[in-house]
């Protein structure tokens, strides 16, 4: 039996050991793997291994003592904007958290094309482009779990919200128009969002601005031209925070615990 394993892996998780080695937690398109990495500081493979790195493994796997080890690993994607930028390495953590603490929401493939292309692409943008990718990873890794609320209708009337393509509302100039002014609640106990009309002003919940709305119904669609809009996209300040608060609470919520990154990333993220 060939115990040498040449495979795709995203770096996820590192963890100090004793005598200078390392536990690598791995996110791969088969799951997470767990791998020793041996090496002190000055070498180059240790190096290479550091968290949301991407590129092939080489690992050398012994069945009989149940263990794995790192025997190299060819680095291809190294984002280093992320030493520049402290959002960008606690938004990396964050996604990273979310992938490990749901096991990669039991769709590894799939979780990790996703992670991939956030970590990539947010190393090419600017910040404020990249706190967007944020957004829009959490809102599609919520589709992952399967707990994404729909966008279609209202969750008590039924009627059909109206939110358009999403073409023309993200331009810097549209921030100054109110869209007609419409706010949606998002009701927990429901998982849905209710239209104005089925919701009374001191009701609990989560409000969002109808551009928030299109802006997540922008970010659902996974064809490339609906992908370059949301990237190139513009919300506005109150239309982010709503926004972004509501995607943490959901995200939290969908995995059953607080997480580590948030707490500590706060005033960051």
């Amino acid at each position: 039996m060939n115990r040498n394993v040449r495979i795709e892996a995203l770096v996820l998780y590192v963890k100090e050991n004793a005598q200078d080695n390392r536990s690598v937690c791995l996110l791969t398109k088969a799951g997470l793997e767990w791998a020793t990495l041996f090496g002190g500081p000055k070498s180059k493979l240790r190096a290479a291994v550091s968290p949301y790195n991407s590129g092939v493994a080489y690992i050398y796997k012994n069945q009989e003592k149940n263990s794995a080890k790192i025997t190299d690993f060819d680095a291809l994607k190294c984002h280093p904007t992320f030493r520049e930028s402290l959002f960008k390495s606690f938004a990396a953590a964050l996604a990273g958290e979310i992938v490990f603490r749901s096991s990669a929401a039991g769709s590894p493939e799939q979780a990790f094309v996703l992670l991939c292309g956030f970590l990539d692409g947010m190393d090419l943008l600017n910040e404020e482009a990249a706190r967007l990718g944020l957004l829009r990873f959490l809102w599609r890794y919520l589709e992952l779990l399967g707990v994404r609320p729909d966008l279609s209708f209202c969750g008590r009337c039924d009627k059909e919200f109206d939110l358009g393509d999403g073409a023309s509302i993200f331009t810097q100039e549209a921030l100054q128009s109110s869209l007609g002014g419409k706010f949606f609640l998002y009701s927990q106990a429901e998982n849905r969002f209710v239209c104005s009309d089925c919701f009374l002003p001191q009701e609990a919940g989560s409000r969002l601005s109808e551009r928030s709305l299109c802006y997540l119904k922008l970010s659902s669609q996974n064809d490339s031209q609906s992908m370059a809009r949301a990237r190139k996209a513009v919300l506005g300040g109150r239309d982010y925070f709503e926004l972004k608060a509501l995607l943490f609470q959901l995200t939290e919520s969908a995995l059953g615990m607080k997480l580590k990154t948030l707490e500590s990333g706060k005033g960051v993220l």
